[in-house]
């Protein structure tokens, strides 16, 4: 008799039982994620007129959450991750109002500012770690490509929604009440998630929590596969976290532009990944996935040379456009590449240590990028330039096939 046909499609997707509430609530969320990202940078140019602080924001946002990585992975395979999920979200959500409330008293010093920010990101982990480690429990592995494919387009529609939205609010607004308007953006998403079951753990973690916390470091040491992806990403990210400082001083000082069009570069950007998002992810990626990483890291060097090479606003635009393109396929094979080298026992621990190092260049270029950004926004985007470059030498040099 004929195998039955496997049903890849996307339809088959959403018929996998709670699916569809978790890509709500996540999508949710990385909308709020990304009006905060975007918000808060432009914030802190505005109310305090310092690069450097908006440059240590952005610092702040994600290196205490990458420290706290191990811990919280730990915590997802001892205790579950919907729950943890939700957590994380009402934290950010308190955050966002707590900080809205201060700056509208005058009562937030950049040091209080950064404190916050840092303490909120703590439990980042458990919401970008846990849902990710969440799809390959519950979708089948012939699946497993359009899901990650959904994933990405969750973030691709925050980054189309979102930053043009944030950029308005602050425009009308002002930063204090935006913050508080993405505050209730979280509330949100914690409510999509609370009435999805917690999965169960295929292998319920046991013993210290620092124990289990330092054997998912050691697990993904030992782990050939997610050590390459850390060096290269994360060397990816160096690039990215210095253009998310570069481009919003660029478009507002260099060009004279109101902050509605940082948005609208964000937008550009994300309407590029999702089209090639959908693309790659009807791709059966086993065997070409170092190629879907390594090649479109180098043309995203060629992309962001453009604005150097020819400034103009239509410059910037166009080479958000083609790095948003570029990005679509380095995610889904880099994702579905993970979970295939990842023993699902150790997804909680792994994927959030993995996850932590990948994106460990990202507050880093922010930092740099802040004082880089001052003295030569030129330098800093060539500097996104070289990390893109060296990042594809990564991959090729170190990913096995």
């Amino acid at each position: 008799m004929a195998a039955t046909p496997v049903d890849r499609s996307y339809r088959a997707l959403l018929g996998v039982p709670s699916l569809g509430r978790i890509l709500v609530g996540m999508t949710v969320a990385r909308i709020g994620g990304s009006m905060w990202a975007v918000a808060m940078v432009l914030f802190a140019l505005a109310h305090y007129g310092s690069p450097a602080i908006a440059g240590a924001v952005g610092f702040a946002m994600l290196f205490p959450g990458i420290v706290a990585s191990p811990v919280a992975g730990a915590l997802l395979d001892r205790y579950g991750r919907i729950r943890l999920v939700i957590v994380d979200y009402l934290v950010a959500g308190s955050a966002l109002g707590l900080i809205g409330i201060l700056a509208l008293a005058d009562r937030l010093p950049p040091v209080l500012l950064v404190a916050i920010v840092a303490v909120a990101s703590l439990t980042e982990p458990l919401s970008a770690s846990g849902v990710r480690s969440v799809f390959p429990v519950i979708v089948p592995e012939h699946l497993w490509e359009r899901a990650n494919a959904a994933d990405s387009n969750a973030w691709v529609v925050a980054t189309l929604l979102a930053p043009p939205l944030a950029a308005a609010l602050v425009q009308v607004w002002g930063g204090p009440p935006t913050l508080i308007a993405i505050a209730a953006v979280f509330g949100l998403a914690a409510a999509a998630m609370s009435r999805v079951p917690e999965p169960g753990i295929a292998e319920p973690s046991g013993g210290r929590l620092l124990l289990d916390a330092r054997d998912g470091l050691l697990y993904v040491w030992h782990n050939a596969t997610l050590r390459s992806l850390a060096l290269s990403i994360s060397v990816l990210n160096l690039g990215f976290g210095m253009i998310e400082i570069a481009i919003p001083v660029m478009v507002l000082d260099r060009f004279h532009q109101p902050p509605a069009v940082v948005g609208a570069v964000w937008a550009v950007m994300a309407v590029g990944g999702m089209a090639a998002t959908l693309l790659v992810g009807r791709v059966d990626t086993r065997g070409i996935e170092r190629g879907l990483i390594a090649w479109p890291m180098a043309g995203m060097a060629v992309a962001l040379a453009l604005p150097v090479v020819w400034p103009g606003i239509w410059t910037v635009l166009l080479a958000a456009l083609l790095v948003g393109m570029l990005n679509g396929p380095v995610d889904i094979a880099l994702m579905t590449l993970r979970q295939r080298r990842t023993d699902q026992a150790w997804m909680g621990r792994a994927f959030a240590v993995s996850m932590a190092l990948n994106g460990l260049g990202g507050p880093f270029g922010s930092l740099i990028g802040g004082w880089l950004v001052a003295s030569s926004l030129d330098a800093a985007l060539a500097f996104g330039v070289a990390a893109s470059v060296a990042a594809a030498l990564a991959a090729l040099l170190t990913l096995e096939r």
